[in-house]
C-alpha cells in the first residue's frame, strides 16, 4: 500500500475583493464581493514508503496548499486523501506523531530561549521517551553539526544555524513522513549543500517518506529521482526526472570555446545559437545530431574546448509550465 494517496484532491478559497476608494470600502460593509480561487484542482497521486519526491511548481500553484492538507492543517473542498492510513484533516494523535513539516519561511522555535530549550518542549509533546530522545537529538546534532548552538538563543542564529535547528525539532520524533516546503529558502549555497546532504542521509538512515517543494532546482536534481509538477492547482507531470528533461527537451546543448577568432563562420548551418560571446559559442541541437555536428565542429573550426551537455532542468521545468 502506497504511504500517501490523492485522489481528486482540490481547495477552493473564496476570496473577498472590492474596488479602491472610500465609497467602495463603505459599500462592500453592507455587500461584500467575493471570487473563488481553486488553489488545488483534482489531483491524483500516489507515493510509495521511502520515495523522496520533488513537488514543483511556479509560486501560487498550489503546492503548500496541497502540503497544508496532507499535514491536516486545512480541509479539501472535494476529493480525499490517505497519509500512512490516516485522514489528514481528522488530526488524530497516532497521525500527528508519526509526520513533520517544515516549512521554510515559518519558525517552530522560541525566538528568546536556546534552541535545547525549544526541543525539550517538542519531546514533551510528542510524549517521546527520555532516552530515546535523548538518543535521537544526540544523532540529529552530530548530523547537523550543531553542538556550538544550541545554547544560543534561537534570535541570535544565523538564517542558516537556526534553519538546522528547525530541522532538528522537526525530527525528534522520528516521523516516518516527512513535508519539507522550501528548506533551503535564503540559504547560502554552502549551507543548502549541507542541508541536501542531511536529507539524504536522513532518508537513507530511516527510510522516510519525503515530499519536497523547492524553488532552488540544485535540491530537486540532488535529491529526487521522482518529480511532481502542478501548475494553477493541476497536475502537469508525475515521474521520473530524467524522463521529463527525455520528453520535453530532445536536444543537446553544445558550448564550443576556440583558440582563435572566425569570422563569417555559419554556426546556424550547425544548430540554434544561444549565445555567443567572443569566442565562446553555445549552441542546441537535436540529440540524434549531437554527434554529427560535434564532428563537423571540430572538422571546421580550430576548436580549444568542447562539451555537450543535457538542457538545464530549469529549461525543461520552463516548458512544462509553458504548456509544451
Amino acid at each position: 500500500m502506497p504511504q500517501i494517496e490523492l485522489v481528486g484532491l482540490s481547495k477552493t478559497f473564496k476570496v473577498p475583493e472590492r474596488d479602491p476608494g472610500f465609497a467602495a470600502a463603505l459599500r462592500s460593509v453592507w455587500r461584500r464581493k467575493h471570487r473563488e480561487v481553486r488553489a488545488v484542482d483534482g489531483i491524483d497521486v500516489s507515493i510509495d514508503a521511502g520515495e523522496i519526491v520533488g513537488f514543483l511548481g511556479p509560486n501560487g500553484a498550489g503546492k503548500t496548499t496541497t502540503l497544508k492538507m496532507l499535514a491536516g492543517l486545512l480541509h479539501p473542498t472535494a476529493g480525499n486523501a490517505v497519509v500512512l492510513g490516516f485522514t489528514p484533516w481528522k488530526r488524530e494523535d497516532d497521525f500527528l506523531r508519526r509526520i513533520s513539516m517544515v516549512m521554510g519561511q515559518r519558525s517552530q522555535l522560541a525566538w528568546d530561549l536556546p534552541a535545547a530549550d525549544s526541543f525539550l518542549v517538542h519531546l514533551a509533546v510528542y510524549q517521546v521517551d527520555r532516552a530515546e530522545g535523548q538518543a535521537a537529538q544526540n544523532e540529529l546534532v552530530e548530523l547537523l553539526e550543531l553542538g556550538d548552538v544550541l545554547k544560543k538563543p534561537v534570535r541570535t542564529l544565523s538564517l542558516g544555524e537556526r534553519m538546522k535547528c528547525e530541522l532538528c525539532a522537526s525530527l525528534l520524533h522520528r516521523p516516518a513522513v516527512l513535508f519539507l516546503d522550501e528548506p533551503t529558502l535564503g540559504l547560502d549555497i554552502t549551507m543548502q549543500a549541507r542541508i541536501r546532504k542531511f536529507i539524504a542521509d536522513y532518508n537513507r538512515r530511516t527510510g522516510a517518506t519525503i515530499i519536497l517543494t523547492s524553488h532552488y532546482m540544485a535540491d530537486v536534481t540532488a535529491l529526487c529521482k521522482r518529480i511532481i509538477v502542478i501548475d494553477k492547482g493541476r497536475l502537469l507531470f508525475d515521474g521520473q526526472l530524467a524522463q521529463l528533461s527525455a520528453r520535453l527537451a530532445p536536444f543537446k546543448v553544445i558550448a564550443v570555446d576556440l583558440n582563435q577568432d572566425v569570422d563569417g563562420y555559419d554556426f546556424e548551418r550547425v544548430g540554434s545559437v544561444l549565445a555567443r560571446e567572443g569566442r565562446k559559442v553555445t549552441l542546441r541541437v537535436p540529440k540524434a545530431d549531437a554527434a554529427a555536428a560535434t564532428t563537423r565542429l571540430l572538422a571546421d573550426l580550430p576548436v580549444l574546448d568542447l562539451t555537450i551537455e543535457d538542457p538545464p532542468i530549469e529549461d525543461v521545468i520552463k516548458r512544462v509550465f509553458a504548456g509544451e
